[in-house]
């Protein structure tokens, strides 16, 4: 975390009813799960996102859904940073993530975007990818032909028994990032088998 005056806290998803509970989703439902926590809603719009305003341990923070589609996260993201000059260093990006397995969350900085349409919108927003990412398994479908259905797919019955601790998971592993730093962060998150 860099000297940027706030934090800015960004669930990728789709808006609409109808992908509320997909696996593309999961962003939008741990930053919910996350304002909950924190006594916010997200009832402040501005650049195409919602967003609410936060504090954790001594730092200001936005929680903030781009409510453009997944694969224009970007802009909405870069505005909003832009507007309130929060370097790239200082945004956590929650997004799903189809190379791990249902359950597992992994800490990330600075990678490419790995064929996630959404994180590739933001790294060609900012034209830079330092950004943190709490990465959300979803699990992969096996075929490449059944990607797009299994993302925008909703969770199973086994994974919906677990779709809460799974977002308590990755509500934490934000929390760590805010209060200890990503590298501490990573070492505890990284290392849960």
């Amino acid at each position: 975390m860099s000297d940027s005056k706030f934090t800015l806290l960004a669930g990728l998803g789709n808006p609409g009813k109808e992908y509320s509970q997909t696996r593309h989703n999961i962003g939008f439902l741990v930053i919910d799960a996350l304002a909950s926590t924190l006594g916010q809603e997200l009832n402040k719009q501005k650049f195409d996102a919602a967003f609410a305003k936060a504090r954790v341990r001594s730092r200001d923070l936005f929680l903030v859904k781009p409510m453009a589609y997944m694969n224009r996260s970007g802009p909405p993201i870069q505005k909003l940073s832009a507007y309130y000059k929060i370097n790239m260093g200082d945004i956590i990006v929650i997004h799903d993530d189809m190379d791990l397995g249902f359950g597992k969350i992994k800490i990330v900085q600075g990678r490419g975007h790995g064929g996630h349409n959404g994180i590739r919108s933001i790294i060609d927003a900012f034209g830079r990818k330092e950004c943190i990412r709490v990465r959300v398994g979803v699990g992969h479908p096996g075929a490449r032909r059944d990607v797009t259905g299994h993302v925008l797919g909703r969770f199973s019955p086994d994974e919906q028994e677990g779709l809460d601790d799974l977002i308590d998971s990755a509500v934490d592993a934000c929390l760590a990032i805010l209060e200890n730093g990503v590298v501490k962060a990573m070492n505890k998150v990284n290392s849960r088998r």
